[in-house]
């Protein structure tokens, strides 16, 4: 999920880079939790038919050339992240643990989507300590857990991809969890996302158009997404979890909108 800091807090240069540094960074680790993901369950890919196909599961790559790859990952990762202060190097380094326990969690609890929402939504909590060396959790604190939860939406529309095969391997995720009650514990989620967005919107004295546009543009997209789930069907479930990509642009935009709208305040104010 997007992140932002308090309005003026920062010139409008540091913030392009601070945003181009995320991306890179989100990027590589986001991708190093997915060669992680497929190390550890290279065997349990097999047994799925969507998965078996992916190049650690098929034989293409063998694991020691993964984890080469993996240590080239990492340590980009850790040249971006070195180039922040040391309270947000603390707190980056924190998530490792969460990171690499992810993948496990499968096999040991029918909530592995709560421990992915954990590990990704880190950067709610590493945005504001790059900028401000420390975090502001009253923001921070409901930015991730929107993030959280709405991570426990669009992954476990995405598990409903592997009902079957993930109950033949004995895989656990919330989707065979919530059964036939899945809309109603997604409805729950949704709901906890956009409240704890508005929430922190409200705590980091958002404006107007934040609200309009990323938590109502952000509600009516799970809305949608509620009413039109058809959660037997595995093609359905693969359009619904895309979608996502466009809730975050959504949510992305509305900050946009808001940073613009008030630096076009603040110009109004000081020219008179």
């Amino acid at each position: 999920m997007a992140t932002y800091a308090s309005h003026g807090a920062i010139a409008p240069s540091e913030a392009m880079y601070n945003l181009a540094l995320f991306g890179v960074g989100a990027l590589v680790m986001r991708g190093a939790g997915c060669t992680i993901n497929d190390m550890w369950d290279r065997d349990i890919d097999k047994k799925v038919e969507r998965t078996r196909s992916r190049p650690l599961a098929s034989g293409a790559i063998t694991p020691f050339k993964a984890l080469v790859f993996l240590g080239a990952q990492l340590s980009v990762g850790l040249a971006i992240l070195t180039q922040l202060n040391w309270y947000s190097i603390g707190l980056g380094a924190a998530s490792l643990g969460v990171v690499v326990a992810y993948p496990l969690m499968k096999r040991f609890t029918y909530w592995p989507q709560a421990v992915l929402g954990l590990a990704f939504n880190w950067g709610a909590l590493l945005g504001w300590s790059s900028i401000h060396a420390t975090c502001n959790w009253s923001v921070c604190l409901p930015l991730y857990t929107a993030g959280v939860s709405w991570t426990l939406v669009y992954d476990t529309i995405y598990a409903l991809q592997d009902k079957k095969d993930d109950i033949k391997a004995g895989v656990k995720s919330t989707a065979l969890r919530f059964g036939p009650n899945i809309l109603r514990w997604l409805a729950g989620f949704s709901a906890l996302t956009v409240g704890m967005l508005a929430t922190a919107g409200y705590m980091n004295d958002q404006g107007v158009p934040f609200f309009v546009v990323s938590v109502g543009g952000a509600a009516a997209h799970f809305g949608w997404q509620l009413k039109t789930l058809r959660p037997e069907s595995v093609g359905d479930a693969a359009r619904k979890f895309r979608s996502n990509a466009a809730l975050g642009g959504i949510v992305f935009l509305g900050i946009v909108v808001d940073y613009v709208y008030d630096r076009m305040c603040a110009d109004s104010v000081e020219q008179k």
